[in-house]
Formats: structure tokens, C-alpha cells, sequence
């Protein structure tokens, strides 16, 4: 029996679907809790009461934040894509299983990961910077990433398709922040034609630790609407972002965060050692990190964290690190670092 549902939060008409869509026996009362999906999708856990937990997403077409942006809900199939590709690439439980997915509703369901599990965000926000847990992030990178490239062809479709990633990475991160930070909107302009330049492996996107639950003290990667054939720097530059703005915020655990910083990449470097995308890798590393660093603090989805302090203290930092750009992720990492002194010192 086919069935629609307009908004998977209201638990009531969701379990009607369910049942309509064979998920869930009618004899069986299901218990819905409601995640935090980010801006961009609601999420709802659905404990089946047969033994089985699983997670559904629907996309929203109006994101959930401040300022405007838009994208269309179709992307939470390819999320489903990414889900059933990432799962040959990676080991085993590294992503979850996608076990349903209804086109007309744009929702999606998947295996729950297993209890306990902790958010990694939550954890790093803490202060607690594990380097393995470093190393197993930076490995799964390197690993979808070099493997996707050597066997390209196989994932043309539907990743070679970039609209997503332009209506969610590229407008609301680079050329918002241009808007916003005038003094370098060229170099954020031409970020962007860099980006576009580049289709050589599957890049996720979203590579950030909000992404990322530990269980059993391993890491399992989720969030995979922006999944692409494009330019690998941006998912390196995307996750030193996150452990760079921690070194800001998180002050008594900086000198940790910029250590897994070099460890992220080092280790990163490694994993794609010899791959086809290697040439200036680390220069556009360099560069996207930059570009993410503004965008998360002058883009349509600034990091919450942050206050405003440490927002205009970033956005000054990485506007000084445009004018004589670094050469390396080391001295990325030492120069940023000597900004957010020379900010803190001024200001004090």
C-alpha cells in the first residue's frame, strides 16, 4: 500500500505511514524521539519494539537558520546513495545501513547506531582530543577518498551531479562570506573556481566531527547529502576548520587541537599517498581551510559556539592569513595560532 507523510515529526501520522509502508507491524506501538537533525532535515528515531532501532530523515527545502537558504529536499537521496556506496568502501559499521527510502515523501530510514554511542563534537567540545580517534577520522577520509578515485567511472552516477553541494557548501559558505568580508572576496572567488576546477575523487562535504558518533571507540560517519565527485582539499580543509575554531574556543585544550590539527593531515597525507589527486594537495588544502574558517563565522551557517568575540577574532586571523597565504598545513596551524595571540593581546 503506498502512502505519503507530509512531516515525519508528527508521530502520529508517521506511525500510520510506517505501518501503510511495511515498516512497522499494526500490532506493535513504536516509540518515537525526536533527534537534532541540524538546519537541514528532521530526524526521528523509531524504536519498532521487535528488536530493531532505526533512524529516519526527511530533507527540508527551507534550512533551519537565521538567514535564508534553500535547497531542494531530493538531496536526501543522495544521501541514500552515499549510504549504500560509502558502505563498500569503508569497513564495516563505519556508516550505517539504509534499510528504506520513499522518493515522494523524500524521507529515508536507516540502522540506528548501537547504544552507547556519544556525539564527537560534544566529546571535542569537551576537550577530550583522542589521537586515535584523529587518525581513524583522517584514515576514513584518505580511504573514500583514494579508493573512489582510482575506480571513478563506477560513481558518475549520481555523484557527478554537484547542485547540491553549490546550493549548500559553495553559495552559503564562500560566496556569502565574499559578501559579507569584502576585503576577500577575491580570494574566495577564486576558491571557487578552484573547487569547480577539480573532479577527482568522491568528497564528502560534510566532514566535521557533528557528523561523527563513537561507539565502542570507533567512529561511525553520517550526514551524506553533499556527497560528490569533486575536489578532495575541500573535505580536508573542512575538518581542520573544526578542529582549528576548537583551538579558539576550547583555550585550555588549544595546544591539544592544533597537535591533532598536524595529525589530522599527516596522517591524511599518508592514506592518499601516491593517489591521482596528489598534485599542490596540500596548497589547496591550505586554501580551503582558510575559505571554511571565514565561512564559519561570516557565512549563512556560522558556528554556534562561537561568540561573537571569537567570531571577529577568526574573521581577522584568516583575513591577515589571505593577504600571504601559507605554503603549508604546519604553518596554516603556527600562523594561526599567532594570530589568535596577537588578536587576544590587542584586544587586551
Amino acid at each position: 500500500m503506498s502512502s505519503t507523510i507530509g512531516d515525519i515529526e508528527d508521530f502520529a501520522a508517521f506511525g500510520v505511514y510506517l505501518v501503510q509502508q511495511g515498516v512497522l507491524a499494526s500490532h506493535r506501538v513504536p516509540f518515537f524521539e525526536k533527534l537534532e537533525g541540524g538546519v537541514s532535515n528532521r530526524t526521528v528515531l523509531v524504536d519498532c519494539r521487535d528488536g530493531r532501532e532505526l533512524v529516519f530523515k526527511q530533507a527540508l527545502e527551507k534550512l533551519r537558520v537565521e538567514v535564508d537558504w534553500f535547497s531542494s529536499p531530493e538531496r536526501v537521496h543522495r544521501e541514500a546513495a552515499g549510504l549504500r556506496d560509502l558502505s563498500s568502501l569503508l569497513p564495516v559499521g563505519a556508516v550505517p545501513e539504509l534499510v528504506f527510502e520513499d522518493v515522494a515523501s523524500h524521507v529515508i530510514g536507516m540502522s540506528a547506531v548501537s547504544r552507547p554511542h556519544e556525539n564527537w563534537k560534544a566529546l571535542l567540545l569537551a576537550g577530550e582530543v583522542d589521537l586515535g580517534l584523529i587518525d581513524e577520522f583522517a584514515n576514513i577520509l584518505a580511504t573514500v577518498q583514494r579508493e573512489s578515485s582510482r575506480r571513478l567511472e563506477r560513481y558518475r552516477e549520481p555523484f557527478d551531479d554537484r547542485s547540491f553541494f553549490e546550493s549548500l557548501r559553495l553559495e552559503p559558505y564562500y560566496a556569502f562570506a565574499a559578501e559579507q568580508v569584502p576585503v576577500c572576496a577575491r580570494f574566495l572567488e577564486d576558491l571557487i573556481a578552484e573547487t569547480r576546477s577539480h573532479r577527482e575523487a568522491l568528497v564528502h562535504g560534510d566532514f566535521s566531527p557533528k557528523n561523527v558518533l563513537v561507539a565502542d571507540g570507533r567512529l561511525v560517519l553520517l550526514d551524506h547529502e553533499v556527497l560528490h565527485i569533486g575536489d578532495p582539499a575541500f573535505d580536508v580543509g573542512f575538518a581542520l576548520t573544526h578542529l582549528l575554531s576548537k583551538a579558539q574556543h576550547v583555550r585550555h585544550a588549544r595546544d591539544e587541537f592544533l597537535m591533532a590539527a598536524r595529525r589530522f593531515f599527516a596522517t591524511y597525507r599518508t592514506g592518499v599517498a601516491g593517489a591521482s589527486f596528489e598534485a599542490d594537495l596540500e596548497g589547496r588544502c591550505v586554501r580551503q581551510a582558510l575559505g571554511s574558517l571565514l565561512a564559519r563565522v561570516a557565512g549563512r551557517s556560522p558556528l554556534e559556539y562561537l561568540d561573537d568575540s571569537e567570531r571577529s577574532c577568526q574573521r581577522r586571523v584568516v583575513t591577515r592569513l589571505t593577504e600571504e597565504l601559507p605554503t603549508t598545513i604546519d604553518e596554516l596551524v603556527d600562523r594561526f595560532e599567532g594570530g589568535l595571540e596577537k588578536v587576544r593581546e590587542s584586544e587586551s
